[in-house]
Order: structure tokens, then sequence, then C-alpha cells
């Protein structure tokens, strides 16, 4: 028996073909809507665990495989996702994370146009533990990010996000603060949800030096088919 469930070919296929990046230190794999990347209260496999599965398979370890989780994406969110494949990276990311140096980029479909065609957001956003949402609050913590309106139709807009700060919810909270919620997002003023109980927010882009090899990394996340037909 091994350490790991059996990967079926089908779903071997699946992630190989979603794997963005791949070294001996670091993983960036294409998350899907829906997949969770850390194990939470609900019970669902993790992305962390589906891939220590994969990776044990496929290079045939036959021992414990170490994936960690420098960064998380909500469940609703698909796109680029960084994982650690050994201890010395992971502390490294995490260190590189706190300072600002992992330049994430991600793109949204909103709907209700922003009143610039480029700006810089700070409001203040206060986290209910109990609703899993945040709030714009006087008292809360600083969230900045900046959005550029890349198209728009007559129903959307399609921004493109940088992230300045790392809250709970900040671009789905911000953006909808601004008037722009992002579509299928009914937590934060969609009109109705997306058929695969998604919300239009991708981790688009992710730069960084590596942590270990000390060379750019620069991965690219493509666009979801189900956006094509909105996106302009």
């Amino acid at each position: 028996m091994g350490v790991y469930r059996e990967i079926g070919p089908e779903e071997f296929q699946d992630l190989q073909g979603r794997i963005l990046y791949e070294d001996n230190h670091i993983i960036v794999l294409n998350k899907r809507t829906g997949e969770i990347v850390q194990g939470d209260k609900t019970g669902d496999e993790p992305l962390s665990e589906t891939l220590k599965a994969f990776i044990a398979r496929r290079d045939g370890k036959p021992g414990q495989v170490f994936m960690g989780v420098p960064h998380r994406l909500d469940r609703p969110v698909s796109g680029v996702t960084l994982f650690a494949k050994t201890s010395k990276a992971l502390e490294r990311l995490n260190e590189m994370l706190r300072k600002g140096e992992v330049h994430k980029t991600y793109w949204a479909l909103t709907a209700g146009k922003p009143p610039k065609t480029s700006d810089t957001l700070t409001d203040y956003l206060t986290r209910n533990e109990a609703q899993n949402k945040s709030y714009v609050s006087k008292n809360g913590k600083e969230a900045r990010l900046k959005y550029t309106l890349i198209q728009s139709t007559d129903r959307y807009c399609l921004l493109e996000v940088e992230l300045y700060t790392g809250r709970h919810h900040q671009i789905r909270c911000q953006l909808a603060h601004m008037g722009c919620p992002i579509k299928g997002d009914l937590k934060y003023g969609a009109k109705r949800s997306n058929p695969d109980g998604g919300i239009c927010l991708l981790a688009r882009r992710i730069q960084f030096i590596h942590p270990v090899k000390k060379t750019e990394v620069d991965v690219t996340a493509p666009v979801p088919d189900s956006w094509k037909g909105v996106q302009g």
C-alpha cells in the first residue's frame, strides 16, 4: 500500500496538463474554481494533498512527499497557484511574500464600469469571521490595490488588478465597494451566480526571483474557457 491515494490515468493527465512551471524546488499549478489549496473544515481534499499523490506516482516515490503552501487562493478563484517542493523553498518564499517580493497580477470580470480607466484604491477592511466576509470600515486594516481597465462590453468590464497588500477577500471587497462586483460573486453583490459556482477572478500572473536558483520566474495562467464568451 502506498502512502497516498491512487491517482487514476485521467486525473494524472489532467494534473500534468495544468502544471505551468516546475523544477526541483517549486511547482506552479493552474487551479480551477471549486478546488481548495489547503485543508479546511469541509474535509475536501486540498490541492496540496492531490499534488503529493500525483508526484508520488509520477516520480515513483515510496515515502512522504513534501508540498508546502506559501499562499492560498479562495475556493471560487482560479489561476496561478504556487507550491513549494522543499522546506528550504517554502521558508524563503514565505519571507519573500512577507517582504512583497512576489508580484501577483489578477484579472477580474466585473459588472459596473469603474469611474476611471486606472486608479489606486486605498480602503480599510474588517473581516467578519462568522460570515467569512470582509467589509470596508474606518477601523480596519489598510488595503491597497491598483486596477486598470483592459476592455469593456455592454455588460462587463475586464480589469487587471495589482495587489499591494494581502487582506482577506481584498479584491472582491474593494471592487464591489467601488460599484464593480465580480461576475458570479453573490457574496459581494453580483446579481447571479456562475454555472460552475465560481467567480470571475483569475490569478493571472506571478513574478518573482527563484528562492533557490535566483533566476527570474514569470508564469501566466490561461484565461478560462468560460470567460471567452463575455470578455468582449
